[in-house]
């Protein structure tokens, strides 16, 4: 009788430490859409092969991914970039790092019902988001074109208080980033990221106005904490999401809104 208990003690500690181990190789990864997504999904089966199991949590916004992140709910996250990264940092007193740069997400005005930039009239209304990293880009992006000129101190964190030559006398409206696919009908012209023109059958080369070239802190990047950022399971997610696979299914699917970071 003793015997048996010895052995089914032995039994229950070995399940238990086996099903310890399979929860510390699942990694949680919060993200919204694609391509990100889709990325995610072309490294799980690398990480399977390394013995991780990769689950993505998918978020309606985009506040929930660093939170969840900084709070431990997950692991990672992969769906902005550093510079707003950053400002959660700074705002929520947050230890959330950048693990890995992914692609440049290409930057467009578009507009419904004007095919350039020369048509678009005088006093036009332009939708821009209102957090400070995105309006910054925003700005720096339109001023970038000539269509605006900034202050010389604004940099990428510039308000349209900072806008000093203004000669088409266009109109901001500042509104939250996922509201600028909706502006697209509104505003005489949106600026918007691919995630969000193409749900709209929108391409950067056939259908923007203006377009952006690649700015490093701009890049759509992995995310992870402090604590985690250097650990076996993140490091080899980085690796998979680097991966050539992921570089080509990138420049097969999306050569002109997602280009390769790495």
């Amino acid at each position: 009788m003793k015997r048996l208990l010895m052995l089914l003690t032995v039994l229950l500690i070995t399940l238990a430490a086996c099903g310890k181990d399979e929860d510390e190789n699942v990694l949680k990864v919060a993200s919204i859409n694609p391509p990100m997504t889709e990325i995610l999904e072309i490294a799980a089966p690398i990480l399977e092969e390394e013995g991780i199991k990769l689950e993505i949590v998918s978020v309606s916004d985009n506040i929930q991914p660093n939170n969840a992140v900084d709070a431990g709910e997950v692991d990672a996250n992969f769906f902005g970039h550093g510079l707003w990264m950053e400002m959660y940092n700074e705002n929520s007193d947050g230890n959330l790092v950048v693990v890995k740069p992914i692609y440049h997400a290409t930057l467009g005005l578009y507009s419904k019902n004007y095919d350039s930039i020369e048509e678009l009239p005088e006093g036009a209304t332009i939708a821009i988001p209102n957090d400070p990293t995105n309006r910054g880009r925003s700005l720096a992006f339109l001023h970038e074109q000539g269509v605006i000129q900034l202050t010389e101190s604004a940099g990428i964190y510039g308000t349209v208080q900072d806008i000093e030559e203004n000669p088409n006398n266009y109109e901001f409206q500042e509104v939250d980033l996922l509201m600028l696919a909706r502006m697209y009908d509104d505003a005489d012209a949106s600026v918007m990221y691919p995630s969000y023109a193409a749900p709209l059958d929108l391409l950067p080369s056939r259908d923007a106005l203006l377009t952006e070239n690649p700015i490093d802190e701009f890049a759509i990047s992995l995310v992870a904490r402090e604590d985690n950022v250097d650990s076996e399971p993140i490091q080899k997610l980085a690796e998979a999401m680097t991966s050539q696979a992921v570089k080509d299914f990138l420049e097969e699917n999306y050569p002109e809104s997602a280009i390769p970071a790495f």
